[in-house]
């Protein structure tokens, strides 16, 4: 995506620019799952998610946050040099090179001074995205996972010369290396210089005229490798960590990027997650909300008893602390709530229902609330 038509990082997240760490991952979250390319299938939402995962991984990094306020999109660029050129545009040369004091006014206003961009520079490699699946328990307690990773690595034929077995890249005869040329013309009796890109080697300083046969003079190739990734304990549906290094190969000596691999959670049968904390229902009889009773309560670590109260009703809400999921990076954990469904039974057999209904009368004055409805129900309808 082009950085003339990319979206503003904090527009794309949709949080103001004095946003806080947690307001930032809030809306972070709450987009990840709503274009995840797994649940959304509209035709743009691929692209969404892969937009909002950049804008996170700039605005969650204090570093990359403080570049990308103070100097937009070039700030985060792998290969933004602040003290550079300010004068790339034109063909990397000054054009005010051939005015003597003006180079240097210029220079200072743009906060730097002039400096070479010879094809040789080292280049940290571009991060690269993939995505793991894993159980809602495998997300909860964290798990290895080995996976398959296609990235650009230094050709290991050439070493990341590009140059075949027995030969090495020449000096390119007209830049001399710097991989820029210089050119002096005329203009109304003034002088005037200026720096370009060099034609012969293409800015890269040096030519290579045997180039390895299999990266083809690049010193790069694309592989799958497989790689051993520990996913962190308490990670979202959504969320994406970090594996330094791990990324495209650099440029001539440069670092390699990042790998940043993106967690799919499969939903549970039994529970579901709100951040940290773990939600299910549990299903009870008419008998044991009435009487109370010691029930089986199923949790991330396994069944826990918990004893329901006499006259438990429907929908009532219990917790369970500490029996959630951790939160990332800390040994803590969130609670468990667990909602109590009363069930209703079905297909009652003729004496059964003739039971109930006596059961019914009989306890009438037991059932405040149902009494409490007819009295208003008589007092407003007659």
């Amino acid at each position: 995506m082009a950085n003339e038509n990319k979206r503003d990082y904090y527009e794309v997240l949709g949080v103001e620019k004095n946003a806080a760490e947690d307001q930032i991952k809030k809306a972070f979250r709450k987009l990840a799952a709503k274009y995840h390319p797994d649940v959304n299938h509209e035709a743009d939402a691929e692209e969404k998610f892969k937009e909002i995962n950049e804008a996170y991984e700039v605005l969650s990094d204090p570093d990359k946050r403080a570049r990308y306020d103070q100097y937009g999109f070039a700030g985060v660029d792998p290969n933004f040099n602040p003290g550079g050129n300010p004068f790339e545009g034109f063909g990397g040369g000054n054009p005010f090179e051939g005015f003597g004091g003006f180079g240097d006014i210029f220079g200072d206003f743009f906060g730097g001074a002039r400096s070479s961009r010879g094809g040789t520079r080292a280049a940290r490699g571009e991060n690269i995205v993939t995505q793991v699946e894993v159980s809602f328990e495998e997300a909860a307690f964290g798990t290895k996972r080995e996976i398959n990773v296609s990235r650009i690595e230094t050709c290991d034929q050439c070493s990341g010369s590009g140059c075949a077995a027995g030969s090495q890249p020449e000096t390119c005869p007209q830049c001399h290396g710097s991989g820029q040329v210089r050119t002096t013309q005329s203009f109304m009796g003034m002088t005037m210089q200026s720096t370009t890109v060099c034609p012969t080697c293409g800015g890269k300083g040096k030519l290579i005229r045997n180039p390895c046969s299999r990266c083809k003079g690049k010193g790069r190739i694309k592989r799958s490798h497989k790689l051993k990734v520990e996913i962190p304990a308490g990670i979202d549906n959504g969320q994406a960590f970090r594996v330094s290094g791990q990324g495209n190969a650099g440029a001539n000596g440069g670092p390699s990027g990042d790998l940043m691999v993106t967690v799919r959670i499969r939903p549970h049968e039994l529970f579901t997650r709100e951040g940290s904390n773990v939600y299910c229902e549990m299903p009870i009889s008419f008998a044991q909300a009435a009487c109370g009773a010691e029930i089986e309560v199923p949790t991330l670590d396994g069944k826990v008893r918990y004893n329901v109260p006499e006259g438990t009703q429907t929908g009532t809400v219990f917790r369970l602390k500490g029996k959630g999921i951790p939160y990332v990076g800390y040994k803590n954990r969130g609670d468990q709530y667990v909602t109590v469904v009363v069930e209703t039974p079905t297909k009652l057999t003729q004496q059964q229902k003739d039971l109930l209904r006596q059961f019914d009368t009989a306890t009438e004055k037991a059932q405040p609330k149902k009494k409490s409805f007819f009295e208003k129900l008589k007092r407003n309808f007659g």
